[in-house]
């Protein structure tokens, strides 16, 4: 077995290897020799709403040694702070200088004008046009950033005429006659050549501004106009073109190219490292080719500029913010992490030894863990390292955080879903399930007396009865059996069940209790002394079970190991066929008792229930009783016989019916109650899953904490499911990130995963048809909210009231009943937010449809409540009607 586990283990490690080596991708870009005309140099303002703080000299200086290996000229964009030290810095690495005057918009939007922007930018003016005059290496000033295309931007009535020039708004037009005032005052004071810099349509559409400069500076930036890499550097120089066309003679300076490393597509503008290498080389060849004069934007990353669109405004540099080069400027260029693919074999690695060091599986269980375990491995230092590839400021921090925590328990679970697939599909068959046909046990002489508690509270009499009646045909010679009634003052509940265990026969005593405390283990514990103290097994039916008559005669023998102390018997419904809501009902109880609990039998690690269930009367003794102090006795009891030492034995034949319970409420109240009971437990004796203790084998560790992880699964999706209905408006409305990509991907894949085990395991081992594993589906997923508010309530108080599952027809489903109300709403309310997410994308953002698509699926178990109820609605609605035509009739 080690072999196999070493041998799978080292193919998945060479997989992962594998992956990562084929995903990395390479690029021969041109190669450039000579320097870079110019490049963009920026750093984060200092005045508000900018938080960034003065760059000293020595920082300057630094970053200027390092452009002048590369670039001949650099570009700022003000003229005042620690930017004023530029130009005579530059001139130590004989670098010149386009010196940009940074303009406010002084103008509201009525026009009136800020006489503190206007002070701001006249002293913009001043330093620039000081600078100009006293710095050689100064070439020309550019009095302006994209006024006028902010402005278009500001103003939607600023629309192009069929003339081919625009319609200025009035504040457009004051904007327009400012900025010429501006370039004039410059071009009066200044020997130098004078400019301003706008996106290429606005000199197209604007002619009038083109006669106030001397040259043209134009941005070409074919990223934010949604053209994809491979056409970036033929459209920016189709519209350098254009422009040399419309303005023959004058001088045109591409005043700002290049493409952003990381960042949201812009329908096909993908910003990628690879992208950005093959962008910039290509452009920079035809650039020089052609004798373009241009200016790459930019030197290095901007953390700062996170608020331009797409996220993609911190990723223009050549250099990351750590001032390291993102690529070459010659020879290949390789983006890979292939030292992510050690981190993630190493994770891997651990959890497929850790997962399969004790477990005895085939070659083909191994492997399909140990992949899924290399998967996992490769998912998790992905998620890690995000923070590496991306600049996060606390907001993003705080998202990428309680995501990459939300994620873990997730994956977990995953991991084990795809462990169970592998087991049941590809592992070996179970070889300690009690199966007559295969292994047998003798039933010894005389036969051990078996005491039958039948625990009831406020149940309906004739199906008590006929409970009474199946063990009354038991095919065993030694019996007896407990009709204990608790807390019910209503003598037509418990008079006919007391006669009719009169006329059974002494072998059924009926134990009255009119007033008992602990729930339903209280009733059982006081029953106890009408028990017959030579009973050397108790067994525990529910009130609307009837039992085969084989039952006793085929499991009691296996008590004859002293070490077992449970037997288990699977349960199941005897009017599953009644109508779609209780067949569907039924097919989602199969999967638990025909999957889970036949994998945990082969570890020793059921799940003791209170029906069908039989526990040798030593050791129940030893464990001191049914515990008062949870609402699921039976499975607490289970667990405290287990860290005893003793041995549990389950069989999936099925000895026993039960009833369903009666409405979807009921249904739902029934989960609530075993998942809050969970958290008692785990309360409880959550000391017997830590690593040093002994009371129970890593195996039965194993299968008990996945199986609490199932229930917090479903809290921690209700609670992403909360949060992200939270986050899709301020995705929208204010722009804020989208969950990263590391973290979404994750909660596709567990979706996939469920889908996958559901079907595949449904299919192996539950006998229904294959549209009812649909159903099972339905109703698993409709209980995702009930079970997360049990969680809640469990883990923050304790001592909630026991409440019994209505079943037999008792009771009916009343009109002010609204089972789904919270989860409708909850599931309308995704639902909406993923169609406006994806109706919203109008650059067609993949994480942004990836989001879509996550809040989507996270309506769907909210859904699965609506639908669920709707069909008990339907289904009454017909019953409703169908009395009605017969009472008709009979009229």
């Amino acid at each position: 077995m080690r072999l196999i586990v070493l041998i799978s283990t080292l193919i998945a490690a060479f997989a992962q290897y594998a992956v990562w080596y084929v995903a990395q991708q390479v690029a021969e870009p041109p190669d450039i020799t000579g320097r870079i005309a110019s490049l963009s140099l920026a750093y984060e303002p200092s005045h508000p709403p900018f938080k960034g703080t003065e760059k000293s000299i020595g920082e300057i200086d630094q970053d200027l040694k390092m452009v002048a290996d590369v670039a001949k000229k650099v570009r700022i964009y003000t003229s005042i702070g620690s930017a004023a030290e530029i130009p005579k810095l530059a001139q130590k690495y004989n670098l010149d200088v386009s010196l940009g005057v940074w303009l406010n918009d002084v103008r509201d939007a009525v026009g009136n004008v800020d006489q503190n922007l206007k002070e701001a930018n006249q002293k913009e003016m001043e330093s620039a046009i000081k600078l100009a005059r006293e710095n050689w290496n100064v070439r020309e000033l550019i009095v302006g950033n994209e006024v006028m295309l902010r402005t278009r931007m500001e103003y939607p009535d600023v629309a192009e005429t069929e003339g081919g020039k625009l319609k200025l708004s009035p504040e457009a037009q004051l904007r327009l006659n400012d900025l010429v005032e501006y370039i004039r005052q410059a071009k009066t004071q200044s020997a130098k050549q004078v400019t301003t810099s706008e996106g290429w349509s606005e000199w197209v559409f604007i002619p009038e501004l083109v006669k106030e400069v001397d040259f043209i500076t134009t941005h070409n930036l074919p990223f934010w106009e949604e053209i994809g890499a491979e056409n970036a550097v033929d459209y920016a120089l189709e519209k350098y073109d254009l422009l040399r066309k419309m303005y023959p003679g004058k001088r045109i300076l591409i005043g700002e190219f290049g493409w952003p490393s990381q960042g949201y597509n812009r329908l096909k503008a993908i910003p990628n490292p690879l992208k950005q290498a093959e962008v910039v080389r290509e452009f920079l060849r035809e650039a020089g080719r052609r004798g373009i004069d241009y200016n790459i934007v930019e030197a290095f990353d901007q953390p700062w500029k996170s608020f331009e669109g797409s996220n993609a405004g911190p990723y223009w540099g050549l250099y990351d913010v750590n001032r390291t080069p993102k690529f070459p400027l010659s020879g290949p260029v390789n983006q890979t992490r292939i030292e992510l693919a050690y981190g993630g074999i190493l994770i891997g690695t651990i959890i497929a030894a850790w997962g399969l060091r004790r477990r005895r599986p085939t070659f083909g269980h191994a492997l399909a863990y140990a992949l899924a375990a290399n998967a996992l491995g490769a998912g998790l230092i992905s998620a890690a390292f995000y923070p590496l590839d991306y600049y996060l400021n606390p907001g993003l921090w705080v998202m990428w955080g309680i995501g990459f925590l939300m994620m873990l328990p997730l994956a977990v679970i995953t991991l084990a879903k795809v462990n169970e697939i592998a087991e049941v599909m590809l592992g070996h068959e179970p070889v300690r399930l009690i199966e007559l046909g295969k292994n047998y046990q003798v039933l010894p002489y005389p036969a051990p007396l078996v005491s039958i508690h039948v625990p009831a509270y406020k149940e309906q009499p004739d199906m008590y009865m006929a409970t009474l009646d199946s063990m009354a045909a038991l095919d065993y010679p030694n019996f007896e059996v407990l009709a204990i009634v608790n807390n019910t003052p209503e003598e037509h509940f418990w008079k006919p069940i007391e006669e009719h265990c009169r006329k059974l026969g002494p072998r059924f005593k009926f134990v009255y209790l009119p007033k008992v405390s602990g729930f339903k283990a209280g009733a059982l514990n006081l029953a106890l002394k009408d028990m017959d103290p030579d009973a050397a097994v108790i067994a525990a039916v529910d009130a609307d079970y009837q039992v085969d008559p084989d039952w006793l005669k085929d499991l009691v023998p296996w008590f004859n190991d002293p070490q077992v102390a449970i037997i288990q018997a699977p349960q199941d419904h005897r009017d599953g066929h009644e109508n779609l809501l209780k067949t569907i009902m039924n097919a989602e109880y199969a999967g638990f008792f025909d999957i889970g609990m036949v994998q945990r039998n082969e570890d020793n690690a059921i799940i003791a229930h209170g029906t069908m269930l039989m526990v040798k009367r030593s050791a129940f003794d030893e464990a001191g009783g049914w515990a008062t102090d949870t609402i699921v006795e039976d499975t607490e009891l289970g667990l405290r016989l287990l860290t005893r030492g003793f041995h549990a034995h389950y069989t999936r034949k099925r000895y026993g019916w039960g009833l369903l319970p009666d409405t979807f409420l009921a249904f739902k109240t029934q989960r609530h109650r075993w998942a809050y009971g969970a958290m008692q437990i785990i309360r409880k004796h959550w000391r017997h899953m830590l690593p040093k203790s002994k009371t129970l084998t890593p195996q039965q560790k194993y299968h008990f904490v996945t199986g609490w992880a199932y229930w917090f699964s479903d809290c921690v999706g209700t609670a992403v499911s909360f949060l992200n209905l939270i986050w899709v408006p301020l995705i929208i409305q204010f722009d804020l990130a989208y969950p990263a990509v590391a973290l979404t991907v994750p909660v596709l894949t567990a979706v996939f995963v469920n889908i996958v085990h559901a079907w595949m395991l449904y299919s192996r081992r539950v006998q229904i048809p294959k549209k009812q594993i649909i159903g099972a589906a339905l109703a698993a997923m409709s209980l995702q909210f009930t079970v997360s508010k049990a969680v809640v309530e469990g883990m923050i108080r304790d001592g909630l009231a026991f409440k019994r599952t209505e079943k037999g027809g008792l009771v009916k489903k009343k009109k002010a009943d609204r089972p789904a109300q919270t989860e409708t709403i909850m599931g309308i309310l995704l639902l909406s937010g993923a169609v406006w997410l994806w109706m919203a994308n109008k650059f067609d953002v993949y994480e942004q449809n990836l989001f879509a698509l996550t809040v989507l699926i996270q309506s769907i178990p909210f859904l699965c409540t609506t639908a669920m109820s709707l069909i008990e609605e339907i289904q009454n609605w017909k019953a409703a009607r169908a009395e009605s035509v017969d009472g008709k009739v009979e009229k």
